[in-house]
This record gives C-alpha cells, sequence and structure tokens, in this order.
C-alpha cells in the first residue's frame, strides 16, 4: 500500500507536519469533542465491536447511532466540508 498525498506532503514538509498536530492537539482537547468520541466509543463496546477492527459508529440525520464501514463514514466529508449523512 502506497502513501496517499497527504501522507507524502508532510513527509517532505515538516514545519506544515508539525503545525498541523498543533492544531489536531487542540482540536482533540475539546470537551463537546472528547464528548462526542466517548459516545461512539461507548456505542461500539455495547455492541461488542470494540478493538476488533470493523465498523464504525456513524451518526445519521436523526441522530441515530448506525454501524457503517469506516472508509464510508469518514470519506463522508468531501472538501467542501458538507455533511451527507444517511
Amino acid at each position: 500500500m502506497g502513501q496517499s498525498k497527504t501522507s507524502k506532503y508532510y513527509a517532505s514538509n515538516p514545519k506544515a507536519a508539525e503545525k498541523r498536530r498543533e492544531y489536531q492537539r487542540e482540536l482533540n482537547k475539546d470537551p463537546e469533542k472528547k464528548k462526542y468520541r466517548a459516545e461512539l466509543q461507548k456505542e461500539r463496546r455495547k455492541r461488542g465491536i470494540d478493538g476488533k477492527g470493523g465498523a464504525d459508529m456513524s451518526h445519521t440525520k436523526s441522530g441515530k447511532l448506525v454501524a457503517e464501514s469506516p472508509s464510508k463514514n469518514r470519506a463522508r466529508n468531501g472538501s467542501n466540508k458538507k455533511s451527507t449523512k444517511k
């Protein structure tokens, strides 16, 4: 498996990579984001799929949580950052 364009870019631009990591650290500290991740993790534990790879938990437009393949779930928000929730 090869590297993505993004991965190659950050490998050859260490300053940009560090800037991105700083941004991500701040973003991940946000209490709302922590709560969001905890909710998804709790549901994975409840369904017995935590730690086994497999499906992500995905929010639907109605707010329900459904199991969905990671590739579909993570690719949904395109470059325009518009959600296309199921």
